[in-house]
């Protein structure tokens, strides 16, 4: 299964007003998922609910299926 962000989640955590330290220090997501959003690397289906609720969407707004040939 292929899938991808289809926006740089970091950038819009900080558009929103989570900073990578604010998501640390109030324990919103692990250092290990922050370096996994900066690698571009998917996250649990639990770090992407967190996600989803401090952005206000839905996980279709975050990611996308690429069809593999």
């Amino acid at each position: 299964m292929a899938l991808r962000y289809k926006v740089n989640v970091l950038t819009s955590l900080k558009d929103a007003g989570y900073t990578t330290y604010r998501l640390r220090v109030e324990n919103i997501l692990w250092e290990t998922v922050i370096t996994q959003l900066r690698n571009g690397e998917m996250v649990s289906w639990e770090n992407l609910d967190t996600i989803c609720k401090c952005l206000d969407c839905q996980p279709g707004d975050l990611i996308e299926h690429i069809t593999e040939i």
